[in-house]
C-alpha cells in the first residue's frame, strides 16, 4: 500500500492498513497494538488445561459461569469497594463485545454519547452500530489528557444519554484524576445520563497517581456500567474474556442480546478467567515491574531523540507530538516503518484532530524497545534537523 493510499484512511481502518503493512517488512518491530506481549501465568493456563481434562463441557449460562460472576463481584469490592452482586456482572467474549453489547442494550436511534478525544475508534463503531451519536469531548496535553467537566457540561443536550470515560487512556495514557471524577459524577447525577466507564488498565497506573473507579463514588453506583476483562491485566487477550458490571436489569438486557448472537464464552476460557480472578495480584505485580522498566526506557529513548510527550500516567502508551520533525504524524509513521522498520500509529487512527501526534507501546520485550529506539533515532533526528534548518 502507498502513502496515498493510507492517506484515504482513518480511524480502525488506517491502524489494521499500517499493521498489515508492517507484516510484510522483514525483522520489523511493531510497536503499534495494545495487546499484552508476556506470557499469560502458568497458573491460568493449568485452569485452562484442567477444565478441557475434565472431558464433558456443559454449556454455561449466557451471562457466565456462576462461579466467575460472584469471583468478579468480589474483586469490584476488594479492588475498588464497589458493592456488586452476581448478578449484576456479565462475562463476555473480550472487551469488545462487551462494549458493543453495552451499546445495543443502552442506546436509542438518535441517543448521543459524550466521547473523548481522541480514543480508541472502536467506540465510535459501537455507538454507530446501535444507531447512537458520538459528540466528541476535547481533552488537552497541557492537563495530561484528564477529561474536564468544564469541556462536558456546554455539550450535554436533551439527547445526551451516555458519557463514555476510558481510564487510563487509550491512547493517551491519560487518568481521570479524582478531582474530575467527582465533578462528572455530579454531572451525571444532576442531568440524569449514564456513565460508562472502560477502565481495562486500571491495574496499570503509575505512581504517585491513582486509579479511581466511577461506580465507587457516592451516588454513582446505579449510574455507571464498567467495562473491563482479563486480557491485559493477566495477559490473556488471546482467551477473549471480558465483563460488564451494571445494574441487575441493564445485565439483563445485554444477556437477551449476547443469547441472540455470541451466546456464553468458551468453558475452557472462563475456567481460566476464574483461576485469574481467585489470585492475588503477584502476577501483576510482576508484569506492572516489567511495564514500568519499559515505559522509563521509551520515554528516556522519545526524550533523545526530541520527540515531546506528556508522561503517560497510566497504560502501555505513550502519545508523542510529531511536529517538531516537520511531518505530519501519518507520514512520519510511514517513514519509520518504511526506513527504521519500527511500526507506530499515526494520532489520526484515533481521531481526526490529532495529526500531529503518534501512539506508540511498550508492548514488547526490553531488549527489543531499545533496539527499536535505536533504529527510530537517526531517522527522527534527520528529519527534526531538516525541519529546524528550514
Amino acid at each position: 500500500m502507498t502513502l496515498d493510499e493510507i492517506r484515504t484512511l482513518d480511524g480502525t481502518k488506517l491502524r489494521y492498513a499500517l499493521m498489515d503493512l508492517a507484516k510484510g517488512i522483514p525483522d520489523s518491530i511493531a510497536l503499534g497494538r495494545g495487546d499484552p506481549d508476556l506470557a499469560t501465568p502458568d497458573f491460568v493456563v493449568e485452569a485452562g488445561k484442567a477444565a478441557l481434562a475434565r472431558g464433558e463441557q456443559p454449556l454455561q449460562p449466557v451471562g457466565g459461569m456462576p462461579e466467575l460472576r460472584a469471583a468478579i463481584a468480589r474483586r469490584a469490592r476488594g479492588d475498588h469497594g464497589i458493592d456488586v452482586a452476581p448478578d449484576e456482572v456479565l462475562v463476555t467474549t473480550g472487551g469488545q463485545e462487551g462494549l458493543f453489547l453495552v451499546m445495543s442494550a443502552l442506546l436509542d436511534p438518535g441517543d448521543e454519547i459524550l466521547v473523548p478525544d481522541p480514543r480508541y475508534t472502536s467506540y465510535d463503531q459501537a455507538i454507530a452500530h446501535a444507531g447512537g451519536v458520538s459528540v466528541p469531548v476535547p481533552t488537552h496535553p497541557e492537563d495530561a489528557f484528564d477529561l474536564r467537566a468544564e469541556s462536558i457540561e456546554p455539550l450535554i443536550t436533551e439527547r445526551t444519554k451516555a458519557l463514555l470515560l476510558v481510564t487510563p487512556s487509550n491512547p493517551t495514557g491519560g487518568i481521570i484524576t479524582r478531582e474530575q471524577a467527582e465533578k462528572i459524577a455530579e454531572l451525571s447525577r444532576k442531568h440524569g445520563f449514564v456513565v460508562i466507564s472502560d477502565e481495562i488498565y486500571g491495574k496499570f497506573v503509575w505512581p504517585p497517581h491513582e486509579h479511581v473507579s466511577m461506580a465507587a463514588l457516592p451516588g454513582m453506583r446505579d449510574h455507571t456500567i464498567t467495562l473491563s476483562g482479563f486480557s491485559k491485566a493477566w495477559a490473556m487477550t488471546g482467551w477473549r474474556v471480558g465483563y460488564v458490571i451494571a445494574p441487575s436489569d441493564a445485565i439483563a438486557a445485554m444477556e437477551r442480546v449476547k443469547a441472540a448472537t455470541t451466546g456464553p464464552v468458551a468453558n475452557v476460557s472462563q475456567a481460566a478467567a476464574l483461576a485469574a480472578a481467585e489470585a492475588d495480584d503477584t502476577c501483576i505485580d510482576a508484569f506492572r515491574e516489567i511495564y514500568a522498566e519499559r515505559r522509563e526506557l521509551l520515554g528516556r529513548g522519545l526524550r533523545e531523540m526530541g520527540l515531546d510527550y506528556t508522561d503517560p500516567r497510566g497504560g502501555f502508551f505513550f502519545w508523542a507530538d510529531s511536529s517538531s520533525t516537520g511531518l505530519r504524524a501519518l507520514e512520519l509513521s510511514y517513514l519509520l516503518l518504511e526506513e527504521a522498520r519500527v511500526l507506530v500509529l499515526p494520532g489520526t487512527g484515533f481521531g481526526e484532530r490529532w495529526g500531529d501526534y503518534l501512539r506508540i507501546t511498550t508492548l514488547q520485550p526490553t531488549d527489543t524497545l531499545r533496539e527499536a529506539v535505536e533504529r527510530m533515532t537517526p531517522v527522527m533526528r534527520r528529519y527534526a534537523s531538516a525541519a529546524g534548518s528550514d
